[in-house]
């Protein structure tokens, strides 16, 4: 199976621009492609994964990535599915997050001079640089207004007021891939489904500017059965950063997906083979949870490494059976203040353990029924807990249905 039959056949393609010369270019590793990553945060999400895994799948078929942080173009903003104008970010905070982000991305890519190896370029290096009146009068006859305007990418900002800095965004993307078109051989483009027609604009420009043909690949966005973002939501991202989601609450996150989301995460996600897919599919019931631990450990190796999957996946066995070790779980150790009176309330526990701001707030998550307490549904919020509830392997603390914590006491 070639790698673009494979990528088909995993149900990842969703827009091509010229299907038989890019069958022809990755099929047979003559593609260097890129795809972009505007740094707007510190870590990036589980919401890259597709991208992230796609730059793998293509690498190992003798291709050349090129990863594209976006320090240029995140002074702008990329206004494709947003209805609010993205904030804006200092230099330094940008430069910032273009750290982390090459860091984390050298764990999935392999990076080097070589032939196949990948490249990071930064499109701060030209974008800064240009002149505006000069850059108008090379691109600017280019672009048609009206199509701008009709454009999947302005529509939803086009509802509220698109601002003129973010009407440029569509120009700033199609010069990264001109330019690089022209210094480092860049052939291709690939990216999220949202970004059609920012990648058009850059196939369109080099073949009006330099009369030769590029190609563009869109991918389908990740997303669960009712049509929402996975692990990339507004203010409840899944981070690869084990500071900002530990690799426990990663684990977590995949293991509790829909039963209708989770044979698609596995064929999108995961490395395992087509033909060991093709029999999962025919899982039902009990089944689905088990693929959903191996959906959950794979996922969770790729990032933070096997010894962090199987600790996590312990702990998250743990939670049911008691059996297991819960050491992985994010945990409270309580000290001697938190039970001078040697006892502690439900509420100030869970204000203790960061499940809840305030003690209002835990209190409103306990009587709409979204708290349990080793396993049993919290009822009554005024419930208090000494020494002996937090022996062994301490007392778990349940919020909704992903989020769990350990609570002990220092020895």
């Amino acid at each position: 199976m070639t790698i673009y039959d494979e990528l088909q056949a995993r149900g990842l393609i969703a827009q091509v621009t010229d299907e038989p010369e890019i069958k022809e270019l990755i099929n047979n590793g003559k593609a260097t492609f890129y795809i972009g990553y505007d740094c707007t945060a510190d870590s990036l999400t589980a919401g890259h994964f597709v991208t992230l895994t796609l730059m793998k799948r293509l690498q190992m078929a003798g291709n050349k990535p090129i990863a594209l942080i976006g320090g240029g173009t995140t002074m702008i903003g990329d206004p494709s599915g947003r209805t609010d104008m993205r904030k804006m970010l200092t230099r330094e905070d940008i430069n910032h997050n273009a750290a982390c982000f090459k860091k984390q991305m050298e764990s999935f890519i392999e990076f080097g001079e070589g032939p196949g190896q990948a490249m990071m370029l930064n499109n701060a290096d030209w974008l800064l640089n240009l002149n505006y009146v000069n850059l108008l009068r090379e691109v600017g006859p280019c672009f048609s207004v009206n199509n701008m305007l009709r454009a999947e990418c302005y529509k939803q900002r086009m509802e509220k007021g698109l601002s003129f800095l973010e009407f440029n965004y569509m120009i700033m993307q199609s010069y990264d891939f001109y330019h690089m078109f022209q210094t480092v051989g860049c052939n291709m483009q690939f990216g999220g489904n949202d970004q059609w027609s920012n990648m058009l604009g850059g196939t369109e420009l080099i073949r009006k500017k330099l009369g030769k043909d590029a190609y563009a690949l869109t991918i389908n966005l990740l997303t669960d059965s009712q049509g929402n973002k996975m692990g990339k939501t507004a203010g409840n991202a899944i981070w690869l950063d084990p500071n900002k989601t530990s690799p426990f609450e990663f684990y977590q996150y995949w293991r509790n997906v829909g039963d209708a989301d989770v044979m698609k995460c596995i064929r999108w996600l995961t490395f395992l083979p087509l033909e060991q897919i093709d029999e999962m599919d025919h899982w039902q019931g009990a089944k689905l949870n088990e693929a959903k631990e191996i959906l959950a450990f794979e996922l969770t190796k790729m990032v933070h490494g096997e010894e962090e999957a199987r600790k996590a996946q312990d702990a998250a066995r743990a939670l049911f059976s008691r059996g297991g070790d819960a050491a992985s779980m994010p945990s409270t150790t309580l000290g001697p203040d938190d039970l001078a009176e040697g006892t502690i309330g439900l509420l100030d526990l869970m204000v203790k353990c960061g499940l809840a701001p305030s003690r209002k707030e835990a209190r409103r998550l306990v009587e709409q029924g979204g708290v349990e307490v080793n396993g049993e549904k919290a009822t009554d919020h005024t419930v208090r807990f000494d020494t002996a509830a937090f022996s062994g392997e301490g007392l778990i603390l349940k919020k909704g249905k992903k989020v769990f914590h350990r609570v002990v006491t220092g020895r």
